[in-house]
């Protein structure tokens, strides 16, 4: 029961009411001795970018309407779209949040919405400027996930689901597609990002199916009045290079653009010399233009297209074998395009059209042992939406069609074809000056899943200094053959899918928030139940003696046995725990630490039985300090905790061992370039210094290694320079 799993995690409301209780002495201090550093949980480095494509007209309105509401609390807030570094103000900047679709303001939406703010982004981009995994993995409640140890893939979990319920967008757009391929995460690079929103719980009233466990939604910045631009040359000690670049500029009074670049170059690594790469090695070249257009009468239009090619290597090394005696590779080469355009007008002064669109192509050469896979994955979106506003609300309602197609020359027997038509509604009324509902909901009418229903009620009760919301959400997911452990084994030994009902889950969490001065501190209690869990089941313990041998011929004509099948787990998979966050300013240094718990469990063997979910660390922990002078200087000490998980299929023990990661981070500014270095892991933390990341034989689905459940890279140490330029 939903209740149940709400229970076990209601004992942290004690904690958080100590919490807050203390902050509050210790904020009101602090404010007497530090009256000029206030600061919101939402103050950004960079400007937040106006192309809210879909709701701006309202947003004007809401914005003159919420700043009279909140004035009366005593809040002084101001549209900062500058760099906000005078901290000799107070001044709270209202940022947008689009991920809700209404563009509430984040402070004022009862949709919680969590802000990984541009400051924030910089910092995480001298720490690994070739992809976005450091920057939402040191979030709060965020699990970045590795689902190939053998290619370094990962997804991102939320609040302990799967992490194939996490909708990844950029500018709202799915533009990596309507199910994210965990490769992609790796493939994103930080460069041009202004925010990252993040929706933790059932999103599926929202975005479909593809959201059952959240969404991300990356904002880009938005070129301003001026040509500005940046470059970013980053070495690895592991032999890897990084070169990124972002450039904007206006084009007329009416048009602007950017385009964004990045090479990127890892060497295979391995680090304990047994002859399997612990690193794969890669080569990655990307590029993103982005047009903005801005109409004589308010209509505006972003467009923006991307490619990026990979090739990714791992597996054995040289001459290197397996304990059978054989050699492996496996490797990875992957092409990707996609377009995207939104665009918007006010029909009148109060209803507003929202026409967006996205397609994305991405095609997979891989590799598994002697086992060649040729694919390819399509997905494209086409919304209309009209949304518009009274004193008290505003409202959304729209149509989408949506699509997910999957085609394999080498096993065809798993190709799909996913057509979605679906509508969609949200509803946002102001109760009170204190009170708020957003009310969502989607009707999607699945090809082959049938017709999904997806409701979400959030309510915010926002006294002065405090901010309280709880939300309840349901969703559902299309299953499809790649689920996480997939990842590392490819479709050879896979039965072909039939009989599987859709993925459901309901969600449900409750936000306390309380914010004075320059404290800051939250307390969120979530609970999920997910139905229809698709996992592996194995049916046979040998592959047949009838080997492929030529890695150039197609599997799907030889005899190869199948070995494993995708079932609907019997029982409820449950997810229930607490977040607790504390956020303080002094002067220029800021400290931030958080603390998840997370109580994760799965049907068992025996009836009535439950067993913890793999991979899912019942407490985790960080502590980040950062001493940042803009324009001088940045010193950033960070410190993570990762405790005990539950292991399956792994031979050399059933429970990993707790780590903790340190880090290091330091900036020199010297007018328009920077200096940067950074140390990871420094306590060189290494799975594979416990126990071999190989198999001692090959396992029923065609892997060969073991979950990675800790750092696998070791002490590393990354530096830089980046040279900004522009007017």
């Amino acid at each position: 029961m939903l209740s149940k799993s709400i229970n076990k995690a209601a004992k942290f409301a004690l904690l958080a009411i100590a919490l807050t209780s203390l902050s509050t002495s210790f904020s009101v201090d602090a404010k007497d001795q530090n009256n000029s550093h206030a600061i919101s949980k939402d103050q950004s480095q960079h400007h937040q970018s106006e192309h809210n494509h879909s709701e701006k007209s309202q947003n004007e309105h809401h914005d003159e309407h919420n700043a009279e509401k909140k004035d009366q609390h005593g809040e002084n807030h101001e549209h900062g779209h500058g760099h906000q570094h005078d901290h000799d103000e107070q001044s709270f900047e209202r940022i947008q949040v689009r991920a809700s679709r209404l563009g509430r303001i984040v402070t004022e939406s009862a949709t919680r919405t969590e802000i990984i703010n541009g400051e924030e982004i910089q910092e995480k981009a001298l720490m690994r400027p070739g992809n976005i995994s450091m920057l939402v993995a040191e979030t709060g409640g965020v699990r970045v996930q590795t689902t190939s140890p053998t290619l370094g893939s990962a997804n991102i979990r939320l609040q302990g689901l799967f992490g194939r319920y996490t909708q990844l967008l950029s500018d709202g757009l799915p533009l990596y597609g309507g199910q994210t391929p965990s490769i992609g995460l790796l493939q994103i690079p930080p460069t041009d990002l202004a925010n990252v929103e993040i929706i933790k719980g059932s999103a599926s009233s929202l975005y479909g199916g593809s959201a059952l466990g959240g969404v991300i939604n990356l904002i880009s910045r938005t070129p301003s009045d001026n040509y500005e631009g940046e470059v970013l040359v980053n070495l690895i000690s592991k032999d890897g290079q990084d070169i990124t670049s972002y450039i904007a500029a206006p084009i007329s009074d009416t048009v602007s653009a950017s385009i964004t670049a990045g090479i990127h170059h890892q060497k295979e690594e391995d680090l304990d010399d047994d002859g399997w790469i612990d690193m794969a090695g890669y080569e990655r070249a990307s590029v993103r233009p982005r047009l903005y257009w801005q109409g004589e009468n308010g209509q505006n239009l972003y467009v923006t297209a991307g490619a990026m090619k990979e090739k990714r290597t791992g597996g054995t090394r040289g001459n290197a074998t397996l304990p059978d005696g054989t050699h492996f590779s496996q490797n990875l080469d992957t092409t990707r395009t996609d377009f995207g355009f939104v665009y918007d007008q006010a029909v009148n002064d109060i209803i507003n059209l929202n026409v967006r669109g996205s397609a994305m192509s991405q095609s997979h050469d891989h590799q598994f042992g002697n086992v060649i896979e040729d694919d390819r994955h399509n997905s494209y979106l086409l919304e209309s939406s009209l949304s518009g506003y009274t004193d008290k609300a505003a409202w959304l309602i729209g149509a989408a069609f949506q699509g997910e197609h999957f085609k394999s020359k080498t096993f065809p027997d798993f190709d799909y074809n996913f057509e979605t038509p679906g509508l969609f509604s949200q509803l946002d009324y102001e109760i009170s000056d204190d009170i708020a509902a957003s009310l969502s909901a989607r009707t999607d009418l699945h090809s082959d899943y049938g017709t999904q229903f997806s409701p979400r009620v959030s309510l915010l009760y926002s006294p002065e200094y405090w901010t309280i919301r709880g939300a309840y959400g349901k969703g559902f997911y299309a299953p499809t053959p790649f689920i996480e452990e997939i990842d590392e084994v490819g479709l050879s030994r896979l039965v072909p899918l039939e009989g599987l009902d859709a993925e459901q889950a309901t969600t449900a969490s409750l936000d306390i928030s309380y914010i004075e001065g320059a404290m800051e501190t939250s307390v969120t209690l979530f609970a999920s139940e997910i139905d229809n869990v698709t996992e592996l089941d194995q049916i046979s313990n040998y592959l047949n003696s009838n080997d492929i041998t030529n890695p150039t011929t197609s599997a799907s004509s030889l005899n190869y046995e199948k070995t494993v099948r995708l079932v609907n787990a019997p029982g409820e998979t449950e997810i229930s725990g607490a977040e607790l966050l504390m956020r303080y300013r002094w002067r220029d240094i800021k400290f931030t630490g958080s603390y998840l718990y997370t109580d994760a469990t799965k049907a068992g063997d025996a009836e009535s039985s439950r067993q913890p979910l793999a991979l899912t660390p019942q407490h985790s922990a960080g502590l980040v300090v950062m001493w940042e002078e803009h324009g001088s200087h940045l010193v950033g000490v960070e410190a993570y905790y990762t405790g005990t998980q539950k292991l399956e299929n792994n031979p050399y023990r059933e429970k990993s061992d707790a780590y903790w990661h340190l880090g290091l981070l330091g900036q020199i500014t010297l007018g328009r370039i920077s200096y940067f270095i950074n140390a990871e892991n420094l306590l060189n933390i290494r799975q594979t210094k416990e126990d071999s990341l190989l198999l001692p034989s090959q396992a029923a689905s065609g892997r060969w290694t073991t979950d990675i459940w800790s750092r696998n890279d070791g002490f590393t140490v990354n530096a830089g320079i980046r040279f900004q330029f522009g007017e």
